[in-house]
């Protein structure tokens, strides 16, 4: 059986026979196909209307719900920190427990992504599951800084990532034509995760307690995970020997270039989820005991933001998606953040950027997964994310760093976030217009 080579420069592709398994790679004359019409092989196209994918998608929408989308709330854990139990250290040193989950969490991207094309779904997410519980009930009853770092941050950033990636990656094995719309549906399970845990977890830091109430998330954190551990499941595709490290792909320029867009654009678009609450009560726009609504209309919007544009892109093109939302987003830091000075805007703001940024999450895999092999999806979804666990891991200290330097300011942490995004959207344009010059093509 003969595979078709990928082409490094993205501008042509040799036609695929009926056994083949191939490489995606649009020129300009693929703009006429569905995007993913090179991406699988003939024998595994027409999966969209089959009710194991669409069971996989509500697993993994619940999976994401209760990982990513707990680490979403971490605004809400910065916040009760800083008054409550590390009251004691600055921003600066808080903030490196939500990177650090960040950093753990992108960085076993390349190792998951590889457990999962080796061994499937399955084995991965249960590790997970067990992991999640027993970071997340020793985080209750921790009371040093080292400790916060150690299961909130490490452990809980490694369980995440084991939950996130076998699930994306499951899903997308399900889908061909409206793949970037399931995977919008499961990335919404993050988002909602993100207004639920918030709201859920300050009523009940106030009510029950910090310990019971990280306890009672992980409760609900675990029934959810059972549920994807049954119901999340790939389709496998030809065996295929391949290594630990995937060397082809550091010879694609079109996903190197958009791994360095990612890069630079995850260096800015998380840090307005760790420090919108503090901005808002360090401005008194509202009170300890309200800010964390501010949060969780940021994570609604993701909510939208990760379904609305997922549909759209399966019609437009990812790409075409991709650039503008990120553009959009960072734009809307130097904007609307930059002067929002009362309670109405900065929830306008929130809301804004809470959808663009949910583009970003939502739209990235389908994009890696367009010029992927479907047996290397899972590896090189974990590579793109291993390489920007570098940016998550340094951008909310850097932040929290620059509001010390400017006596409290925001100014230079929101112009960082912004460019920072712009930066890495200009690099998203330059892989689009590489697979395909043509402005007008579906890419």
């Amino acid at each position: 059986m003969e595979d078709v080579e990928k082409q490094a420069d993205c501008s042509s592709v040799r036609g695929p026979s009926i056994e083949t398994s191939a490489y995606e790679n649009l020129n300009r004359h693929s703009a006429l196909q569905p995007p993913d019409a090179l991406l699988l092989p003939t024998n595994m196209t027409n999966r969209d209307r089959g009710w194991a994918g669409w069971l996989a998608v509500f697993g993994a929408f619940l999976a994401l719900f209760c990982s990513f989308g707990q680490m979403n709330a971490f605004g809400t854990y910065q916040s009760w920190y800083s008054h409550h139990q590390l009251s004691n250290h600055s921003q600066f040193s808080i903030s490196w427990i939500g990177s650090l989950q960040l950093w753990t969490f992108f960085f076993m991207g390349g190792p998951i992504g590889r457990l999962f094309d080796a061994y499937g779904p399955s084995p991965v997410m249960l590790f997970g599951t067990v992991l999640l519980t027993f970071s997340m009930l020793m985080t209750s009853i921790s009371t040093k800084y080292y400790e916060f770092l150690l299961f909130q941050g490490f452990f809980f950033g490694l369980s995440v990532g084991s939950l996130f990636y076998p699930s994306l990656a499951a899903v997308s094995t399900h889908f061909d034509e409206y793949r970037a719309s399931a995977l919008g549906v499961v990335a919404a399970g993050s988002g909602v995760g993100g207004v639920v845990y918030p709201i859920m977890l300050r009523q009940l830091f106030l009510r029950t307690g910090y310990a019971w109430a990280v306890r009672a998330s992980t409760l609900l954190s675990v029934a959810c995970c059972i549920v994807a551990l049954v119901t999340v499941k790939r389709v496998e595709g030809p065996k295929k020997c391949s290594g630990w490290m995937d060397v082809k792909m550091l010879k694609d320029a079109c996903f190197m270039l958009l791994a360095t867009g990612s890069f630079f654009i995850c260096l800015g678009i998380f840090t307005p989820f760790f420090y919108i609450v503090n901005y808002a009560e360090d401005r008194a726009l509202v009170s300890q005991n309200t800010g964390f609504y501010v949060l969780s209309v940021m994570n609604a919007g993701g909510v939208f933001g990760r379904i609305v544009p997922a549909i759209l892109s399966d019609k437009m093109g990812r790409y075409n998606l991709l650039m503008p939302t990120s553009f959009l987003a960072g734009l809307s830091c130097l904007v609307f953040w930059m002067l929002a000075k009362t309670m109405i805007a900065v929830m306008g703001f929130a809301a804004v950027y809470g959808f663009l940024s949910g583009a970003f999450i939502s739209v990235i895999t389908p994009c890696v997964a367009q010029i992927s092999d479907i047996n290397e999806i899972g590896s090189r979804i974990g590579a793109l994310y291993t390489l920007i666990s570098i940016p998550s891991l340094i951008g909310g200290p850097i932040a929290g760093a620059l509001i010390q330097c400017q006596d409290g300011s925001y100014t230079g942490v929101i112009g960082l976030s912004g460019s920072s995004i712009i930066i890495g959207s200009l690099f998203i344009l330059a892989c689009r217009l590489r697979i395909n010059r043509n402005i007008c093509a579906r890419v």
